[in-house]
């Protein structure tokens, strides 16, 4: 029988332990505010409880799994256990526990139960490391966002850009999938590496030029579904911000394709003085940052569709 290990990490936090267990339970927005979450989607879901897929980042590798979580609000508790694993995870369970300290500080307790692949010392110590990092970005995520508390509807933010397209919706997914090819279909993309190890997980660096002449390098994880969305995280981003993910969709409308870019974005506020200027606040970055993102995103909408109508042409 495979050897069973256990291990806790742990957090104290200036926030009231109901806001904590509300950051805990709301899986959604995990890749927002998680660094090693690049993507979460929901396959079951019903009162106190949900079944999810994952996509995360760990010891550098992009890993994937389902898991059945169990919430109950009343304790302040999820547990949760992966219902497929991805090697050299044999099986993984455990718990979120919040307690409160007192009316506005709380304790976040994370537990992990699991078994490596084949008991061998390499893979426990793999997982360990992996558990490590892992949980201590989780919980100082958790931590940050909960104390910021009311200031965080000012720092996230979301924005779309649409285009219609007279063309195929194959095709428009071919160009938005095809990033190798950015740097000489698109003028914003002065470099691109794209890796795709795995079919449907893209591992992408990019190098972005913006209105004002400024080139950003990013860095994002990519995953595919069939030919009518691709999800994205950027690991690495631009000075002003802390979180940044987004998605393209296409959808049927008209004889032909309505194709969606849509952001969302976490502000740094400690960043927002020495990029744009003495006195600069909050909402100038919002504003700076949607219209940089939003021109980008919408040269690269324009293109998709000049490509696409081009070959129904």
């Amino acid at each position: 029988m495979s050897e069973q290990h256990r291990t806790v990490h742990s957090t104290t936090v200036a926030a009231p332990a109901e806001a904590v267990y509300g950051i805990v339970a709301d899986v959604t927005t995990w890749p927002q505010y998680f660094a090693p979450n690049v993507h979460v989607e929901h396959l079951e879901q019903s009162e106190g409880s949900e079944r999810i897929r994952i996509w995360a980042t760990a010891n550098g590798e992009v890993k994937t799994w389902v898991s059945r979580r169990e919430l109950d609000a009343a304790g302040l508790k999820v547990t949760f256990r992966q219902e497929i694993s991805t090697p050299p995870v044999a099986s993984m369970s455990g718990t979120w526990l919040v307690t409160a300290i007192d009316e506005s500080t709380s304790l976040l307790e994370l537990y992990h139960d699991f078994t490596a692949v084949d008991d061998l010392p390499e893979n426990v110590e793999w997982i360990n490391s992996a558990l490590d990092r892992n949980s201590e970005s989780e919980l100082a995520g958790i931590k940050q966002i909960a104390e910021l508390g009311g200031e965080l509807d000012e720092l996230v933010f979301s924005f779309d850009d649409t285009v219609h397209v007279a063309g195929a919706g194959a095709d428009v997914f071919d160009f938005l999938n095809r990033a190798d090819l950015w740097p000489e279909r698109l003028p914003h993309v002065a470099a691109l590496d794209l890796q795709e190890d795995v079919p449907g997980v893209q591992v992408m660096t990019m190098d972005t030029s913006t209105a004002d002449g400024s080139v950003h390098t990013t860095k994002s994880i990519r995953v595919v579904f069939g030919e009518d969305r691709i999800v994205y995280k950027q690991i690495a981003v631009p000075a002003l911000m802390t979180a940044h993910t987004g998605r393209w969709t296409i959808v049927e409308a008209d004889g032909g394709v309505d194709v969606t870019s849509r952001h969302t974005v976490t502000l740094k506020p400690s960043a927002v003085e020495k990029i744009l200027g003495e006195g600069k606040t909050v909402a100038d970055a919002r504003e700076y940052v949607h219209r940089a993102l939003s021109t980008n995103s919408t040269t690269t909408l324009k293109h998709a569709m000049a490509f696409a109508e081009a070959r129904r042409g």
